[in-house]
C-alpha cells in the first residue's frame, strides 16, 4: 500500500511538472547594465555613477498588473571618478552609507504607453526618506535581452542629501537626474 502512495505521489509530481513548465526566470544582467547620476556644482555639469546594484524582476506585457520590480542600490559603491568626491559620497552630508547603505525602489503599478514605452509607478527610498515617484521608461529587446532605459529626475533635497553646509542649491543643484540602463534576460515578448 505504502509502494502505491509513493508511486502515485512521484506520477502527480512528474505530470505537474510536464503539465505546467516554470516561467523563465527573469535577471538583472549587471554586467550590462548602468545607472548614473548627473547634476550642477556651480552651474558645472558633474557626474558620476553606482557599480553595485541589484533588481528582482516579474514582468509581463500582457499582465502589467502584476507586474512587478524590486531594485537596490549599495550607495558605498557610488563613484564620480576622483578620489576626493569618492571619499566623501559615502559620508553623513551625502548619502551616509555606514547608516544608510542601501536605496531602493518598489513598483507599485506598470502602465502601457505604447511603442514600448512605460510609466512605472513606486516608491523610492533613499537615505531614510521615502517618496513615491513616476519613472518613463523605454524597453527594447534584441534576441533573449530585454534593454529597459529611461532618465528619472529628483530632487535631491528631497532625500536629505547634500544636507547640512551642501543644501544650499546655489553651490549644487537640487535637481539630479538619474539615468538607467538595465539589461535582463528571461522576459517574455513586449
Amino acid at each position: 500500500m505504502k509502494t502505491h502512495l509513493f508511486l502515485a505521489a512521484l506520477t502527480t509530481t512528474l505530470l505537474a511538472g510536464v503539465a505546467l513548465p516554470a516561467a523563465a526566470q527573469q535577471k538583472l544582467l549587471p554586467a550590462q547594465s548602468e545607472l548614473s547620476f548627473a547634476a550642477k556644482q556651480m552651474g558645472v555639469p558633474v557626474s558620476g555613477h553606482f557599480k553595485k546594484f541589484d533588481a528582482q524582476v516579474s514582468f509581463d506585457a500582457t499582465k502589467l498588473a502584476s507586474s512587478k520590480v524590486t531594485f537596490t542600490v549599495d550607495m558605498g559603491s557610488a563613484t564620480m571618478g576622483s578620489a576626493e568626491a569618492d571619499s566623501e559620497l559615502p559620508k553623513a552630508p551625502w548619502f551616509n552609507a555606514p547608516k544608510f547603505p542601501q536605496a531602493t525602489f518598489t513598483s507599485s503599478a506598470f502602465k502601457a504607453l505604447g511603442a514600448g514605452k512605460y510609466e512605472l509607478a513606486g516608491k523610492l527610498s533613499i537615505k531614510g526618506q521615502a517618496r513615491d515617484v513616476l519613472v518613463s521608461l523605454s524597453m527594447t529587446q534584441s534576441g533573449a535581452v530585454t534593454v529597459a532605459s529611461g532618465v528619472l529626475p529628483i530632487k535631491r533635497l528631497a532625500f536629505s542629501i547634500g544636507d547640512g553646509d551642501w543644501a544650499d542649491t546655489s553651490m549644487v543643484a537640487d535637481e539630479v537626474q538619474v539615468k538607467f540602463k538595465f539589461a535582463l534576460s528571461g522576459v517574455g515578448k513586449l
